[in-house]
């Protein structure tokens, strides 16, 4: 059963315009508009694309004007394509690589359709040269767990999947050993492009645990806050949802204890920001796989979204 603070509520309704007024697309039509949206990105021309009147455009949760930021510096996309949609909502994402020149980083692109327009747009690319944490010889490989439907049999309705992403997040936060979401057993988090369970050879301790093994451990207790939680798209039938928000440090916990009572020293001892786009795998009520892309951002800062309605 899942822990009683789940609300195993019944799907969002759904109708001609869609939730919040999004006009409902299909699967098809929506990696089609993303692909249409990637070509005039590649092509480093905005004008290719029709946007909507106030169109929201981030990236690195700054605010830009269409044609700015990384439309000026692309150079390439890797061949990594996670991609996934929200029919209900006209939201498509992708995980995926771009390259700069030089450089290589991961990237998360989110983009929202009203009336066949771009109306939103939230990327995040992390520029590892830019990054003071350094995730080691990153891969960016195809997950069929990530790729596969989920049997109808084994899927949640919406307001379940979100409710088991939230709850990872609630589980996070000052990290105590309370699990407040389901796991599957053998569960797997890639963040950057490197996997961090299951994986002994990463430098964090418990990398070598799975998911919740990690968790109960409470290893992540300098984890202060897990605010500006947003869950814009959900992708039922992929059993993907994907997430954005912030993980705060203040950088006040120093040495402390796991729940096996091994002494640990917190890494983060000045206050700090993570900025993320989260993709959670659901299936048979628990979460199944973890892909996050997450940088460095101004301690506690806020985001162009809080007063944008999704």
């Amino acid at each position: 059963m899942l822990p009683p603070w789940i609300a195993a509520g019944p799907a969002a309704p759904r109708n001609d315009e869609g939730e919040g007024g999004k006009d409902v697309a299909s699967r098809e039509q929506l990696y089609a508009a993303l692909d249409r949206y990637l070509e005039a990105l590649l092509a480093r021309d905005a004008g290719r694309l029709d946007w909507a009147p106030g169109a929201l455009v981030t990236e690195n949760n700054v605010a830009l004007e269409p044609g700015d930021g990384l439309w000026n510096t692309i150079t390439g996309r890797g061949g990594y394509d996670l991609r996934f949609a929200d029919a209900a909502t006209g939201q498509v994402a992708l995980f995926t690589t771009i390259e700069e020149t030089r450089d290589v980083s991961g990237a998360c692109i989110r983009v929202g359709f009203a009336g066949g327009a771009v109306a939103e747009v939230e990327t995040i690319v992390v520029r590892q040269a830019d990054e003071a944490l350094v995730f080691p010889d990153p891969k960016f490989e195809t997950k069929p767990v990530m790729e596969a439907l989920v049997p109808e049999a084994e899927r949640s309705p919406r307001a379940e999947m979100i409710a088991l992403a939230d709850g990872y997040f609630s589980t996070l936060e000052k990290n105590d050993g309370t699990i407040r979401t389901r796991f599957h057993p053998g569960c797997n988090r890639v963040e950057n492009g490197v996997q961090t369970t299951n994986n002994p050879d990463f430098f964090v301790p418990v990398a070598g645990l799975p998911c919740e093994e990690q968790f109960r451990l409470g290893n992540y207790r300098y984890d202060d806050r897990l605010r500006g939680r947003r869950f814009p798209l959900v992708d039922e039938e992929r059993g993907l949802v994907l997430a954005h928000g912030f993980i705060d440090h203040c950088g006040m916990l120093g040495d402390y204890q796991l729940t096996d009572g091994t002494s640990m020293s917190s890494p983060i001892r000045r206050p700090h920001t993570f900025y993320l786009s989260e993709a959670f795998k659901i299936r048979d009520r628990a979460i199944e796989q973890i892909e996050a892309n997450f940088i460095t951002v101004p301690y506690h800062m806020p985001s162009p979204w809080d007063s944008h309605t999704q």
